[in-house]
């Protein structure tokens, strides 16, 4: 069982799920029918979520169910069919908008994406789109507000029901026509599907100029403020401060306060020039005391001959005496000469920002003097230091119970095959300190024995030269 749902967009066809869903499927056709749908809004559309109708008044809290249509607000909603479970699995399912209770009336949406299984069990799905995706592909593209209601509006304009196979309620009267569009029907809407959006009809050449000035100026403070050369892109310079360029050289600030003080009080007026030589770069800035006084020269002094220049006079495009400090910092106000003052009623910029320091600065000094710390202990211990570094650093404690105990196995293992490694090594090294021993005191008693033959050789020949020297004396006294 199909029905034909004719948008702004194009056609959709939905097909039923009249077996599965018999009473939500009575009641989306017996609304068909009566055109209960015609004119209705899309008021909400989600891109890649869900796109819903259904609210004759476009407020996204009306409609009701067939039942309420013919016996009263009582029987606004109804209970609907939980079983069998449909998902919603696929892309372009239609479901009628339910609470808890599984309480539905009029208002149903379309599924834009596939897997969102999160509105299951709350929602009845009873039919799914069999022709028209590009249309809901349209759907998903359209441009809404920060509440996804769309700009232009996008409206059922009609429904036409292929098969009925349910029987007709008691009560229920259904027009010749369809019928024309009520100032009801028609509330809640912004921009007519058909109305032509064009800002410069009805406009001169000037004044579509002026507009993308407008526009042109807009961008480029909103660019300034991206790349953070401003707080503000609305930020704007005073309206007391003229700016006068096209100036001669030989022209000093007094010259200009004479000429600009017949307007009115001048709080400060100032010719800007090069910092290292001095010059005048031909243009000054002036402060008046009233915006009065700054309109009536700025309308009076354009074009003027001063010092045999023409000048030119336009109101001051400058914020030079607001400096913004930072982001998070807020902004500073100077005066004509650069002396910072408190400025209570011009806090442009001001916002949110605060003074004080911030934690992450906060944080950073911490990490600076627990790594002078470390860099203290490296030098008294380095072994024990790196080891209760590691597992004193937030690497370390950040980590889940479960990795931890991993790496503390890890730890164990990698530490008793050290002891065994070392205990290897230091029983290898004590066979060969053994073996190096039993050398040495064999040849130590090989260099005793060697000594002391070589003693006694040397007591023997002492004797025998001791005889030899007694034998001569004896045969000398003979």
């Amino acid at each position: 069982m199909s029905v034909v749902i004719e948008t702004t967009l194009g056609d959709i066809t939905v097909d039923l799920y009249t077996k599965e869903r018999p009473r939500a499927c009575l009641n989306f056709l017996k609304l068909c029918k009566i055109k209960y749908y015609n004119y209705s809004l899309f008021h909400t559309v989600s891109r890649d979520f869900i796109a819903q109708t259904g609210d004759p008044t476009g407020s996204r809290k009306g409609g009701e169910s067939i039942y309420g249509v013919l016996e009263g607000s009582l029987k606004r909603f109804f209970e609907c069919e939980t079983n069998p479970r449909i998902k919603h699995t696929i892309t372009g399912l239609v479901s009628f908008v339910g609470d808890e209770d599984n309480m539905i009336g009029s208002q149903f949406f379309i599924t834009l994406a596939p897997e969102l299984s999160y509105l299951d069990d709350k929602h009845c799905v009873f039919g799914e789109v069999a022709e028209g995706l590009d249309v809901i592909e349209l759907l998903n593209e359209a441009i809404c507000d920060i509440d996804s209601r769309p700009y232009q509006d996008i409206r059922i304009t009609h429904t036409v029901i292929l098969d009925d196979p349910f029987p007709d309620l008691k009560g229920l009267r259904i027009p010749a026509r369809s019928p024309s569009p009520s100032a009801e029907r028609l509330q809640g809407g912004r921009i007519a599907p058909d109305e032509e959006i064009d800002e410069t009809v009805g406009k001169n050449l000037a004044e579509i100029e002026e507009m993308k000035a407008d526009r042109e100026a807009k961008a480029r403070a909103t660019i300034l403020e991206m790349v953070g050369d401003i707080p503000d892109a609305e930020m704007a310079p005073p309206e007391n401060v003229l700016f006068v360029c096209k100036l001669n050289p030989v022209t000093t600030d007094d010259d200009l306060e004479i000429i600009f003080s017949r307007f009115g009080t001048i709080k400060s007026c100032e010719v800007i020039r090069d910092r290292k030589t001095g010059d005048s770069l031909q243009y000054a800035f002036i402060e008046f005391e009233e915006e009065k006084a700054c309109e009536d020269a700025y309308f009076k002094m354009d074009n003027v001959l001063i010092d045999d220049r023409r000048i030119h006079v336009d109101f001051s495009q400058s914020v030079a005496k607001v400096k913004w400090l930072g982001k998070g910092r807020g902004v500073a106000h100077f005066d004509g000469k650069g002396r910072r003052i408190e400025d209570k009623k011009n806090d442009i910029g001001r916002g949110n920002y605060s003074t004080q320091k911030t934690e992450p600065s906060k944080r950073h000094h911490d990490q600076k003097y627990r790594k002078g710390e470390d860099v203290k202990s490296r030098g008294k211990d380095s072994r024990s230091s790196k080891k209760e570094q590691y597992y004193e650093s937030r690497d370390y404690k950040s980590k889940s119970k479960h990795s931890r105990g991993k790496e503390r196995d890890r730890r164990y293992e990698y530490e008793e095959r050290h002891r065994r490694d070392y205990r290897r090594r230091s029983r290898s090294s004590g066979d060969d300190r053994r073996k190096s021993k039993k050398k040495l005191k064999k040849s130590k008693r090989s260099s005793s024995s060697e000594s002391s033959a070589s003693e006694r050789n040397r007591k023997r020949s002492h004797k025998v030269k001791s005889r030899e020297k007694k034998h001569k004396g004896d045969s000398s006294d003979d």
